[in-house]
Parts: structure tokens; C-alpha cells; sequence
């Protein structure tokens, strides 16, 4: 009996060829793959680039964003060692009586562990946390980086298009990964502790009057642990007294902002 042998190769050089190629060019398909082939100089039929595309797995997934942010991601999760170095935000939910909800956005120095503002209201998007910071940047200044989560105010095209022009880089979390922005949580379970849970809030306005109280009072006498017992303002103001080592200057500038609240 005769019977047709089949002459076909197993194709090894082609197909790492062709896996070289859409590593390096990541989001070209099986038909931009295809040319590139051809201009290599080798001789296939685009059924084959089709049928190694698929046996390789080099069928792209449709990506679902419209765009990557622009602004530039940290890899490594950024540690402060001086004033205006690292920041954090969050965000911290509440009621008033009659059930209507709040939201309280709360920005902190990690290394004087100074808040410079909560921010409350029923609605905060990203442009309003855009403009919080362009207030808090007018008596403080801007930091080199700012720790967020994944919520949609700080994912933002506002916040994103913003943070690019100032040229301050964005530390995303990962999600369900709470213990990467540290600072914030801590202040966050502080904050529900001692303010949120002891009052009840008649209005948006006498909500934003008690939490503004606790505030000054959590930077001006609250002592804290992780900075020997002092005060944020305290803490503050020995930087900008003590020798020259870095910190002089910036920490002088809030010094000042702090005795002008």
C-alpha cells in the first residue's frame, strides 16, 4: 500500500523567529507579524504565520482601557527621608444623621506625619482632589511622589494629566493590598477612632467644623509615637532648628506654615 508522508517540518527556527518578534513588538498582531516575516526575507504564506501564531499562543487580549496613564508608575514603594518627600491620600467614608453619606480626603507627610488638609464633602471627584492639592501646594508646597489606592478619583485623567505637568510620580498600590500605603491606613484608623466615632454630624458643615477641630489638634497635640513622643508640629519645628543636614530649609518653610495656622 502506498501512503502520503507528510513533508512538513517541525518549523523550530521559524516559530522562535516569530515568538522574537511579538516579544519585541508586544501589541502587533499575526498580520504586522506576518510582514515583518517577509521582510526578514523569509518565504511563508500567511495561512502558516497563522497557524504557528495560534500553536505559539500569541493571540492578543483585547486591552479594555482606552489609554495607559501618562504619568510614570514607581516600581518600589517609596520610603520618606525627609519633609515633602512622600505623600499619601485617602479617602474615609461617614454619615451625617439622616443617613446622607461623606466622604473625607485626607493628605499627610509621611515623614512629619503632618495632615495638611481633610477635605470634606458628599461628592469629591478628581478635579476636586486635583484643586485640594493645587491649595495645599499654595502654604506647603509639592512632593516628589504621592501614595494612592486604585479608587477612581486618584485613577483619574484629572489627577493623572495634573500629577504629569507638576512632574510628581504616583505610587498606585496593589489592590487588596492596604499595608503598601501604611501611613494613611494608620492616620485613617486614628481619624475613625478618635473624631468620627465619637460625633454625631448634624450637618455637612458641622461635620467639616469637628474634623477640622481634630485636625489642628492631631498636628499641634497629639504626640505620636514614631516621632519620640512629639507632636508633628513639634517634630517640625526641631528639624528646622536643628544643624544643617538637608532638612533645614524645607522643614523652616513648614515651620512657618504651621504657626500660621
Amino acid at each position: 500500500m502506498y501512503r502520503y508522508q507528510s513533508q512538513r517540518s517541525d518549523d523550530r527556527e521559524l516559530r522562535e523567529r516569530l515568538k522574537a518578534l511579538a516579544e519585541k513588538w508586544r501589541r502587533f498582531g499575526c498580520a504586522r507579524l506576518h510582514i515583518l516575516l517577509r521582510r526578514d526575507g523569509i518565504l511563508i504564506n500567511h495561512k502558516k504565520t497563522e497557524r504557528l501564531y495560534r500553536e505559539e499562543r500569541l493571540v492578543l487580549r483585547k486591552r479594555r482601557r482606552k489609554k495607559y496613564a501618562a504619568e510614570q508608575r514607581v516600581k518600589d514603594i517609596p520610603r520618606p527621608t525627609r519633609p515633602n518627600h512622600v505623600w499619601s491620600m485617602d479617602f474615609i467614608m461617614d454619615g451625617i444623621s439622616g443617613s446622607r453619606r461623606f466622604k473625607t480626603l485626607s493628605v499627610i507627610d509621611e515623614y512629619t506625619r503632618w495632615c495638611h488638609k481633610s477635605e470634606v464633602d458628599t461628592s469629591l471627584t478628581g478635579e476636586r482632589v486635583k484643586r485640594t492639592l493645587n491649595e495645599i501646594a499654595e502654604v506647603y508646597g509639592l512632593p516628589e511622589t504621592i501614595i494612592v489606592d486604585n479608587g477612581p478619583e486618584f485613577i483619574s485623567r484629572a489627577l493623572d494629566e495634573w500629577a504629569y505637568h507638576r512632574g510628581i510620580k504616583l505610587f498606585f498600590i496593589r489592590p487588596g493590598k492596604p499595608v503598601e500605603n501604611c501611613y494613611i491606613e494608620s492616620f485613617n484608623s486614628r481619624f475613625r477612632d478618635e473624631c468620627l466615632n465619637l460625633h454625631w454630624f448634624r450637618t455637612i458643615d458641622h461635620a467639616r467644623q469637628i474634623i477640622e477641630q481634630w485636625r489642628q489638634e492631631y498636628n499641634t497635640e497629639r504626640p505620636h509615637s514614631s516621632l519620640g513622643y512629639l507632636t508633628p508640629a513639634e517634630f517640625i519645628q526641631q528639624l528646622s532648628t536643628a544643624p544643617s543636614d538637608g532638612f533645614a530649609t524645607e522643614g523652616t518653610a513648614t515651620a512657618k506654615a504651621t504657626s500660621s495656622i
